[in-house]
């Protein structure tokens, strides 16, 4: 799908540049609690689940994955009648499955498109942490330590077959005194509908014109035929795939950092809006998020790629749970409710997020998934 199809309604005035695009407790039967929250057409937020046993499903984005596999393990802990199903399926299925009503939460790296919201108005999109995206390599003979800077017109170059080898002029003049070696560029793409391939072409829109014209971007978009190029499913794969593949480019969720680095690959500073060349680190990204706080809206539809941040990273954003605001019945909203506010406050720990080196909601951002959360009903 290109990018132009999921350009937000709601936000297209804020998008940045081309774009313009703590709950204790237990299982309990007795009645729980309510929470403060402002009126809403779902109510106020629980401060648990409903009672008896409870079911929730989910399914979507592989970057999430491995942070709801914690947060859920934690919530049965404290909530032992509340059952979970995950899955790693990528962000189009989740967004697709939980629009379908198959799911209860759909996990997506990508906010809901202007055509999701038509179809299905119901649909919400709650962030629930801040994440990021790596874009590695794998250059025999580079040092380490080294972080290639890259920026969206010669990713999106080497992405079309434009620069075959990794001692172009092009990249030489981005990394003046690295050697660089004459080792063919093999670009690595993800076969699914993926959040992370919508951040990494939401990217190279916002640097080339010529990208953004002819391919767009969107969780899938028609990849050019480059001789060597290979779809991978998942990150996971796409990591495994840059592991064994010299010369190989790759973009790759934040949460797969230390897998990557494990297998020796690199990960590049890359060029942001302001033309500093930045690597994806706590602070570079919590200075992207919070130079667009103010700019999100109160549906939380928003492209963080390229911001105005001076020492921002370019590829950050908003990790969200899709979900209907209509239920089909009153505990399902309950425990859905309770779950997803006990993620945006007790989940969004230290020990939960820096696991997967995801950033806490800002403040303001909680303020505002608590709203859309009190909407469920």
């Amino acid at each position: 799908m290109a990018l132009r199809s999921r350009l937000p309604l709601a936000a297209a005035v804020v998008l940045p540049l081309a774009l313009a695009a703590g709950c204790s407790g237990g299982t309990g039967n007795a009645a729980i609690p309510l929470a403060p929250a402002a009126a809403s057409p779902g109510g106020a937020i629980p401060a648990g689940p409903a009672p008896g046993p409870q079911a929730l499903s989910e399914t979507g984005s592989t970057l999430l994955h491995p942070l709801l596999r914690s947060w859920a393990a934690a919530y049965q802990q404290q909530h032992a009648n509340v059952s979970f199903t995950l899955g790693a399926t990528g962000s189009g299925k989740g967004i697709a499955e939980a629009s379908a009503g198959r799911v209860d939460i759909g996990a997506s790296d990508a906010f809901l498109s202007s055509g999701d919201l038509i179809t299905n108005p119901a649909m919400l999109n709650i962030p629930l942490a801040v994440s990021a995206q790596q874009v590695n390599y794998n250059v025999p003979g580079l040092r380490r330590a080294t972080h290639l800077r890259l920026n969206g017109k010669v990713l999106a170059e080497m992405y079309q077959g434009a620069i075959t080898s990794w001692n172009d002029p092009r990249i030489a003049a981005l990394n003046p005194g690295v050697r660089l070696p004459h080792t063919r560029v093999v670009p690595l793409h993800r076969a699914e509908s993926s959040g992370d391939t919508f951040l990494f072409t939401s990217y190279l829109s916002t640097q080339d014109t010529a990208w953004d014209r002819v391919r767009g971007y969107g969780t899938t978009v028609a990849w050019p035929s480059v001789p060597g190029a290979r779809a991978e499913t998942g990150n996971s794969g796409m990591v495994a795939g840059c592991v064994a593949t010299p010369g190989c480019v790759a973009y790759v969720g934040i949460a797969y950092l230390g897998q990557a680095a494990d297998g020796g690959l690199g990960h590049a500073a890359l060029r942001n809006a302001l033309g500093a060349y930045e690597a994806p680190t706590a602070n570079t990204i919590t200075a992207a998020v919070n130079s667009l706080v103010s700019a999100t809206p109160v549906n939380e539809t928003i492209s963080m790629v390229d911001g105005p941040a001076e020492k921002g990273y370019p590829i950050v954003n908003y990790e969200y749970a899709i979900v209907s605001a209509r239920q089909r019945s009153a505990a399902k909203a309950r425990t859905i409710k309770a779950f997803l506010h006990w993620v945006i406050t007790e989940g969004n720990a230290p020990h939960y997020l820096d696991q997967v080196r995801f950033q806490p909601l800002p403040d303001p951002i909680v303020s505002l998934s608590d709203a859309q959360i009190a909407k469920i009903g």
